[in-house]
């Protein structure tokens, strides 16, 4: 299955991607899921259902947490998180919750991910390739993820239909809701498709 798992909804101020248009485009995109996850917020759940559509495309809701140390895309039961945790606090909670996380573009110039998350292993999945990075910003997170032994994965960071599965995310066992994803993130049954990331 191909997944984006890093879409915002005109529920993150800085996007003018709807839910519907989500909804209606991303099989046309070559999608067989999307995950919503804004800024902070789950409060898209209000305009969605979850779940397979009627076109079949498999939708589901995390969030994009941010911390002083980095921002992190987390699923589960994303709900019960307090807010304004730091990294280590955020990382352990989602653990105890049952859920993932997941470095989101740890290179970026303005939001770096803090190079201790890695070093103290507290999280084990990177995203390597974003829609919204430069070339050398993919280029150190996929080194990131050999040299720390991450499992790697890629979103689109999308904002603009344009954007919508530019860079999802390949599953290699069945996703049918939150827990499925929940549990092949942790155990590693997903790859980050581009060849060109492949780092000697």
């Amino acid at each position: 299955m191909l997944i984006d798992l890093h879409v915002h909804s005109t529920q993150s101020s800085c996007s003018n991607l709807s839910p519907k248009d989500i909804i209606s485009q991303a099989r046309s995109k070559g999608l067989d899921g999307v995950c919503i996850t804004d800024h902070d917020s789950t409060d898209v759940l209000s305009q969605i259902t979850e779940g397979f559509q009627s076109d079949g495309l498999l939708v589901l809701v995390g969030m994009e947490y941010a911390t002083p140390q980095g921002d992190f895309l987390v699923f589960g039961n994303v709900e019960a998180l307090s807010v304004g945790l730091e990294a280590p606090e955020l990382l352990a909670a989602v653990k105890q919750l049952g859920g993932a996380a997941i470095a989101a573009h740890p290179y970026r110039g303005w939001r770096p991910t803090d190079p201790a998350v890695f070093e103290e292993s507290l999280c084990s999945l990177v995203e390597v390739e974003n829609g919204r990075n430069s070339q050398i910003e993919d280029e150190l997170a996929a080194a990131l993820a050999c040299r720390h032994e991450l499992t790697a994965v890629s979103g689109s960071d999308a904002h603009s239909l344009a954007e919508l599965g530019s860079y999802p995310t390949r599953f290699t066992v069945p996703i049918t809701n939150r827990e499925d994803l929940v549990r092949a993130l942790n155990q590693g049954c997903c790859e980050s498709p581009s060849a060109s990331l492949q780092v000697a």
